[in-house]
């Protein structure tokens, strides 16, 4: 069987203080990274018993994990499991790239977002340029702030043509944009406007559940991050027993790794076996 796994373990703690991050960061005990350390190598040891299964995997912790060796060496570890089809990764880049010599580089791809505030351009252009030369896929984000216009297009102008540069809506202000800021962040991201849509999912269709599911650190099954109500756990029964259609109980849907696998948005067949680390399938037109 084949199906996708969104994990996100208790790790919090973060490198970066980004004023717009909606996530609350913590500067944890050595007791709560020993307890997520565990938790994250439990994890991989369950992934090598499903031999039997296709398995696409995406890490999406709270805070940055790269920073943390043993998410390093979860990623060496899954990218040579023959059963693991993909493993991605959300990250700020910030961490050394040496480890992915180890990885099996056809099955390892990266999910970055660039902060302006936390680093400098030049400096994560060279970690992108790293990853050319390495052969690692990846695309790169940007939250869509006014203020970052000019570090956007330039962004766009200094990654190479086939890098997909995605820019997350910023929604904390109401109206926050004008009609000239949308038709600029869309030359620049074309799938702009679905992450700035609260998309109505109630009773909708979704892969969520089905083909893909969200695992935390306790190996709680749940159809996504957004619906807290487990639907089963790993380590006490199969995971397979669980998968099947079900409808969105959500009223709306507006995280890009949920609207993502809402069947009527046809976003499948726009990113396919990219999902993971969010590139499209095919090129689409981006402006320079």
């Amino acid at each position: 069987m084949k199906y996708k796994i969104l994990y996100r373990g208790a790790l919090s703690s973060c490198n970066y203080g980004c004023t717009y991050c909606p996530f609350a960061k913590y500067k944890e005990s050595r007791a709560s990274l020993a307890h997520d350390k565990a938790a994250l190598e439990r994890f991989v040891d369950w992934v090598r018993e499903q031999s039997g299964d296709r398995i696409g995997i995406l890490f999406t912790p709270w805070g940055e994990a790269l920073i943390r060796r043993w998410y390093r060496e979860a990623i060496i570890d899954l990218s040579l499991m023959a059963h693991v089809d993909k493993v991605a990764i959300q990250t700020n880049l910030s961490c050394s790239l040496d480890w992915q010599a180890h990885c099996n580089k056809q099955r390892v791809a990266l999910w970055t977002t660039f902060h302006p505030t936390q680093m400098g351009r030049a400096r994560f252009l060279a970690q992108c340029h790293e990853l050319d030369r390495q052969r690692i896929r990846y695309s790169v984000g940007i939250v869509g702030l006014k203020e970052y216009k000019e570090e956007i297009a330039s962004l766009r102008r200094e990654l190479e043509p086939q890098i997909y540069l995605w820019i997350n809506a910023y929604k904390e202000i109401p109206n926050y944009y004008t009609q000239a800021d949308l038709d600029y962040f869309k030359s620049i991201d074309p799938l702009f406007g679905y992450n700035l849509t609260q998309h109505k999912s109630k009773g909708q269709r979704c892969r969520a559940g089905e083909t893909v599911v969200a695992i935390d650190g306790d190996g709680n099954i749940r159809r996504c991050h957004f619906i807290k109500k487990p639907i089963g756990k790993i380590y006490t029964g199969d995971i397979k027993a669980v998968l099947k259609p079900r409808l969105c109980p959500n009223q709306y849907c507006d995280c890009h790794i949920g609207y993502v696998h809402l069947n009527d948005l046809g976003l499948d067949d726009i990113f396919g076996e990219g999902v993971l680390e969010r590139i499209p399938t095919a090129p689409i037109l981006q402006s320079v």
